[in-house]
C-alpha cells in the first residue's frame, strides 16, 4: 500500500503538470496516457481483492456488480467475471491473473505513449529556446534527478520503517465475510475520486 500510494502521488503530479501546461493538445500522447491511468486502476483494483480481507472483498463485490447496469447481457458479465454466482475462489484466481498480466500491458502502452511523445516533442506553449537547456546530462540534470529521488525515497522509507499500516485499512485484516457489510465502504485515498463519482450516480441502472 506505501509503495502503490507513492506510485500514484507520481503518476497524479506527471498528470497535473500534464494539465497545467496544455499537453493534452497532444492528443496520441494524451490518449494513450488516459488508457495507462486506467489500466493502471484496473491492475490495483484486481491486486487490492487478493489480501481478501472484509474490505477488498466488498470492493470486488461491489465494482465488478456495476457491470449489471448493462442492458440484456450485464448480469451474464458478473457472473463470467465472478466465476460464479458470487465472489469466490474463482474470482480470486482470475484477478490473481490479471493482476499478474497487465502490468505487461502497462509495459507496452508506456512505450507507445513515449513513441507518440517523440513524435511531437515535448511542450513549449511559450515557443521558448530551448537552448539554454543544453548542457551536460551530468552533473546538472543526474543531480536533479537523484535530489527528486531522495526526496521521494525518504518520506516513503520512513512511513514504510516506522509506521507501514498508516494508510491500509483496518477491515483488510477481517477475513472476508459475505454475510456482513463493513461500517463504512472505501477505497484506498488514490481512487477516492472514482469513488466520489460512482457515489454521485443515485440509480446505477438509471
Amino acid at each position: 500500500a506505501n509503495g502503490a500510494s507513492f506510485f500514484f502521488i507520481c503518476i497524479y503530479l506527471h498528470i497535473g503538470r500534464g494539465l497545467y501546461y496544455g499537453s493534452y493538445m497532444h492528443k496520441e500522447t494524451w490518449n494513450t496516457g488516459v488508457l495507462l491511468l486506467l489500466t493502471l486502476m484496473a491492475t490495483a483494483f484486481v491486486g487490492y481483492v487478493l489480501p481478501w480481507g472484509q474490505m477488498s472483498f466488498w470492493g470486488a463485490t461491489v465494482i465488478t456488480n456495476l457491470f449489471s447496469a448493462l442492458p440484456y447481457v450485464g448480469q451474464t458479465i458478473v457472473e463470467w467475471a465472478w466465476g460464479g454466482f458470487s465472489v469466490d475462489n474463482p474470482t480470486l484466481t482470475r484477478f490473481f491473473a490479471l493482476h499478474f498480466l497487465l502490468p505487461f500491458v502497462i509495459s507496452g502502452l508506456v512505450l507507445i505513449h513515449l513513441t507518440f511523445l517523440h513524435e511531437s516533442g515535448s511542450n513549449n506553449p511559450l515557443g521558448i529556446t530551448s537552448n539554454c537547456d543544453k548542457i551536460p546530462f551530468h552533473p546538472y540534470f543526474s543531480t536533479k534527478d537523484v535530489l527528486g529521488i531522495a526526496l521521494m525515497l525518504l518520506p516513503l522509507t520512513t512511513l514504510a520503517l516506522l509506521s507501514p499500516n498508516l494508510l491500509g485499512d483496518p477491515d483488510n485484516f477481517t477475513p472476508a465475510n459475505p454475510l456482513t457489510t463493513p461500517p463504512h465502504i472505501k477505497p484506498e485515498w488514490y481512487f477516492l475520486f472514482a469513488y466520489a463519482i460512482l457515489r454521485s450516480i443515485p440509480n446505477k441502472l438509471g
